[in-house]
């Protein structure tokens, strides 16, 4: 029944289709894109105009701009589906615990989670980064910190509404222990707003990602990442546009498409939502 609700969405289809294609189109990159023409410098070939041998342009040393944009989503996409997953992995371990034993369970993680949920998302991954250096794996930490407190307060809400249900109640009375209580019976009853808020979630930290490597304190140049083309080429875009217009519309494709998926699974999950 969600797919099929799903499916009645066309703007979530659109941007299903959009996301699978950026993403088989990444991941098929070394059957027709050679990996070495990512750093590979040609001064003699700079600031080509996109068409013929290269199909998106050269930047200024002469770097093919289509094998950079499409190994540099590869980090963009994959590292932000990395971090939806660990802030997930954390926050569903958090916020059930919080919202299941609550009392002074509840009261120290919660704590915890609204000192960071204190700080915005961005400063608090700026700081951590910072801190942790360059890198990619810093990067996903960083970014992973900064969303735990969001997934954390939504499972405890999920959970909080069904703990005094009765088939909790009942697997109680069977001898079961808590966490297969929390994993088996309430999680999987409570998955449809924190599945819905990690599919939103994931456009927004392409977006941060994005910024990040634009401020220079994200993935390092050479290393290619659609924040850090930009930034590579803020100085030319002026003179060739279509150093920035390019990354950026790969960006922008990116987030629209997720958010239109998560659209379409907050209406599929919850229908009464839609108006």
């Amino acid at each position: 029944m969600v797919w099929f609700r799903f499916k009645k969405n066309k703007l979530a289809m659109i941007g299903l289709v959009l996301l699978l294609i950026m993403v088989a189109a990444i991941l098929a990159a070394p059957l027709f894109v050679d990996e070495k023409a990512v750093s590979a410098q040609k001064i003699m070939n700079r600031f080509q105009k996109p068409g013929g041998a290269h199909i998106f342009g050269t930047d200024q040393f002469g770097r093919d701009l289509f094998a950079r944009i499409i190994y540099g989503g590869r980090i963009s996409l994959f590292a932000g589906l990395a971090v939806v997953c660990i802030s997930f992995i954390v926050g569903c371990s958090l916020g059930g615990a919080a919202g299941y034993f609550g009392g002074l369970v509840d009261t120290v993680i919660m704590r915890v989670v609204d000192m960071l949920m204190a700080i915005p998302a961005m400063l608090l991954s700026m700081a951590v980064v910072a801190a942790l250096g360059p890198g990619v794996d810093k990067l996903i930490i960083a970014l992973s910190i900064a969303q735990i407190p969001r997934f954390t307060r939504v499972v405890r809400a999920s959970i909080l509404s069904l703990r005094n249900q009765e088939f909790v109640e009942a697997a109680k009375c069977c001898g079961t222990n808590s966490a297969r209580i929390i994993l088996k019976h309430i999680l999987p009853n409570g998955m449809g707003p924190v599945i819905v808020s990690a599919t939103l979630t994931l456009g927004q930290v392409i977006i941060n990602i994005a910024s990040l490597g634009f401020l220079g304190i994200g993935v390092s140049s050479p290393t290619p990442e659609w924040g850090t083309i930009l930034s590579e080429n803020k100085i030319n875009i002026r003179y060739y546009p279509y150093l920035g217009i390019i990354p950026g519309i790969c960006i922008g494709l990116s987030v629209m498409a997720v958010n239109f998926i998560g659209d379409g699974l907050r209406d599929a999950l919850d229908p009464r939502t839609k108006n």
